[in-house]
């Protein structure tokens, strides 16, 4: 359950076309941009600008885009200053709904998040109106596949791990958000290829949805996100999301 949203969402989009990785490609892009103005160019020197572009790595930017995108954030200064704000807000029977977004247009933005919110039977709230419902973590994904169980976990703990969870088909390895990076690096130099690592909003607990009805809007609010350029990452507490079928 712990891992459990994040690691459907990374499913699902996997499975999507070339114009959702494309989606993905672009937001990734606005991290790498905002890492390099807010630290610099050289990722030796700027941590969060390294772990973005690990994450553009894990995602299969090319490196060329990579390099692009570094160099064009780096020089030019009359490019577009995205601003970092959080959302949060309720979907259909109740589900807690964390948004981030990178946006050059405020308006533009809370105007979207607000529409997909109200479309699907939800509503957008104030400023600490869910967050109280997660804690903020270091999350660690790694496919079980060819993966020794008990070597991981002693792995990933002796690295700085605070916990280690078994969830479906990947492992689940939690960390202090400050630990992240460490932890990572160190899972990777054993060998490890993990197929996410960030810090997450994960929910302390969890609200089911047994209206079918309730179910595809859930789902489709979901999508509205995810599709959209301004958003970043949604966090939710939905227990059943594997019930939609999108």
């Amino acid at each position: 359950m712990s891992g459990h949203s994040k690691w459907s969402t990374i499913k699902r989009k996997k499975e999507k076309t070339d114009n959702a990785r494309a989606k993905v490609f672009t937001k990734i892009g606005r991290e790498i941009a905002v890492a390099v103005r807010e630290g610099g160019p050289d990722p030796a020197g700027n941590s969060k600008l390294k772990d973005v572009i690990a994450k553009a790595k894990a995602n299969n930017v090319p490196n060329d885009n990579i390099e692009r995108i570094i160099k064009k954030a780096a020089g030019d200064q009359s490019a577009d200053n995205y601003e970092e704000i959080v959302y949060e807000g309720y979907g259909p029977n109740g589900v807690a709904v964390i948004v981030e977004a990178l946006t050059d247009n405020r308006n533009r933005t809370a105007g979207d998040v607000r529409h997909y919110f109200d479309k699907y039977g939800g509503n957008m709230g104030q400023s600490g109106s869910v967050m109280f419902m997660f804690n903020r973590q270091g999350v660690i994904l790694i496919e079980k596949e060819d993966v020794n169980e008990d070597q991981l976990m002693e792995d990933a703990l002796e690295a700085g791990a605070v916990d280690f969870l078994s969830d479906g088909d990947i492992f689940d390895i939690r960390t202090e958000v400050n630990d992240l990076t460490a932890v990572r690096e160190a899972l990777e130099a054993k060998g490890y290829t993990p197929v996410s690592f960030q810090a997450e909003y994960v929910p302390t607990t969890y609200t089911r949805i047994d209206d079918p009805d309730a179910i595809v809007s859930m789902g489709k609010m979901l999508e509205m996100f995810e599709d959209n350029d301004d958003v970043q990452d949604v966090w939710h507490n939905w227990e059943n999301e594997d019930d939609y079928e999108g």
